[in-house]
């Protein structure tokens, strides 16, 4: 689906936009890849990685998604966008809220007008497990982000491009994962935990990738991808990490959940399980359920369903956490 094709990765030089990158440029010959970001000194570093002399087909284009000029101009002759560009800092939302709507909402509502003027065939937009029933503005953001993408569907008119999301939960090893926080802070002997009974969902980057190419090459009706994927108790983490340090339990930090949830029962009616991934359908788009079932091979969930890292039927045990680590944070990881 991507070969020979044009994609643009917004905040192409996060965590995942730089995994994201490697894995495409492995899997397929571009026309173009653009890395969309308004951070020089990143776009730098990812220029010695990623040196245009090597892979002829990348490009670096300085913006901001509040700047929807500047948007249209990165997406001329762009086919497919992956938009994972995001203010994500939970602490940081409830102290900055505009700046968290300017760039989460404007800038995807901006993505979506831009997108639609340039003639892009789709954009899959990354979401996250705080977007479902959100109790914090990052959250809350992102669900207005989530909403818009889907509605964009209805309102594309005759334009020929589609519009769906892909969501999941802590990815290991990325900037916002508690997993090098902690190899961090054992170096004290002590590790604060919120919660002692907190639960995460656990994804790597790799797997983020797959998701997203996944939604590429299947998905054009709105729909929401989410993982099925093991859950990790914290305080199995922290024995993993550092099972020799003292902890320190500091109490749930404002806005943050006690499990992580990526499908609640309001969503459940429209919800179908696809063997790999659940999947989370508009009700405006998708009129028969009984019928997309049938199509795409997959069946309804039960009512009432819900999908949280605390009712997971898989949970990882510290050696496997270990085993994680090593794949995919620190080769060289031992406990202490």
């Amino acid at each position: 689906m991507l070969e020979n094709k044009s994609l643009l990765i917004t905040g192409g030089t996060g965590s995942f936009g730089k995994r994201f990158t490697e894995v495409i440029l492995k899997k397929y010959s571009l026309n173009r890849l653009v890395i969309f970001s308004r951070d020089e000194l990143k776009q730098s570093e990812m220029l010695q990685q990623f040196p245009e002399s090597k892979y002829p087909a990348i490009r670096y284009f300085l913006g901001d998604m509040r700047d929807q000029n500047r948007v249209l101009r990165a997406l001329e002759g762009i086919d497919y966008v992956v938009h994972a560009a995001a203010l994500k800092q939970v602490p940081a939302a409830e102290y900055n809220p505009d700046e968290f709507i300017k760039t989460n909402v404007i800038g995807a509502m901006n993505l979506v007008e831009a997108s639609i003027k340039a003639g892009v065939k789709k954009i899959v937009a990354l979401s996250t497990d705080k977007a479902a029933a959100p109790i914090n503005l990052y959250g809350a953001t992102k669900l207005c982000s989530d909403k818009l993408f889907i509605a964009a569907n209805n309102f594309r008119g005759k334009h020929d491009i589609s519009f769906s999301v892909v969501r999941y939960g802590n990815v290991m090893g990325s900037r916002g994962s508690v997993i090098p926080f902690f190899i961090k802070q054992r170096e004290k002997k002590e590790l604060t935990v919120t919660d002692k009974n907190m639960t995460r969902f656990n994804i790597s980057l790799d797997e983020g990738a797959d998701m997203v190419i996944k939604s590429l090459e299947s998905f054009n009706r709105g729909e929401i991808l989410v993982p099925k994927i093991p859950s990790y108790n914290i305080m199995t983490l922290v024995e993993a990490i550092a099972p020799s340090s003292k902890i320190k339990e500091i109490g749930i930090r404002p806005g943050e959940k006690l499990h992580e949830e990526m499908i609640t029962v309001s969503d459940s009616p429209y919800t179908v399980d696809l063997g790999k991934y659940y999947v989370i359908l508009s009700p405006t788009l998708v009129s028969n359920i009984d019928d997309y079932c049938k199509d795409n091979k997959c069946i309804k969930v039960p009512d009432r369903f819900s999908y949280n890292s605390g009712n997971n039927e898989v949970f990882l045990s510290v050696d496997e956490i270990r085993e994680l680590i090593r794949e995919n944070v620190d080769p060289l990881f031992s406990p202490e």
